[in-house]
C-alpha cells in the first residue's frame, strides 16, 4: 500500500506492507430450538422426564397447562403438562405407561428443574 506522509512540511512516498489479521469463524450458533428459516410461527419440543414414582421437570419454567388429572391412566409419549421457559413451551410427556397419582404443580407455577410435577403409580 502506497501513502503519502507529511513530515516538518516535507511529503514523503511510503511504501507500506499491511498483513491481514485473520479472524477465526464462529460456525452456527443454534438458540433453543431453532436452527434457521422462519421464526413467525413457534415451535414445541416434546421432552419425556421422570423416575419410577415421580416425573420431574427437565428444565427451570413456568407451567402453562396442565393436561392430566389425579387417576388418570397415561400412555408412554402422552403429553402431560406443557411448561414454558424463555417463551419456548416444552412438552413434557409421559416416560411409560402409568395412571397418575397426584398432580404437584398448577397452571402459573414456576419450577426449578428436577422438581416433581407427577407422582403416579404404574397402571
Amino acid at each position: 500500500m502506497k501513502l503519502k506522509v507529511t513530515v516538518n512540511g516535507s511529503v514523503y512516498d511510503v511504501e507500506v506492507e499491511v498483513e491481514e489479521e485473520v479472524r477465526p469463524a464462529l460456525g452456527a450458533i443454534n438458540m433453543g430450538g431453532f436452527s434457521g428459516g422462519s421464526i413467525a410461527a413457534p415451535t414445541t419440543a416434546k421432552a419425556p422426564a421422570g423416575s419410577a414414582s415421580a416425573l420431574t421437570a427437565n428444565i427451570a419454567g413456568t407451567v402453562v397447562k396442565v393436561l392430566v388429572s389425579e387417576g388418570q391412566e397415561v400412555k408412554a409419549g402422552e403429553t402431560v403438562l406443557v411448561l414454558e421457559a424463555m417463551k419456548m413451551e416444552t412438552e413434557v410427556t409421559a416416560p411409560k405407561d402409568g395412571k397418575v397419582a397426584a398432580v404437584a404443580v398448577a397452571v402459573g407455577d414456576a419450577v426449578a428443574s428436577g422438581q416433581v410435577l407427577l407422582e403416579w403409580s404404574e397402571g
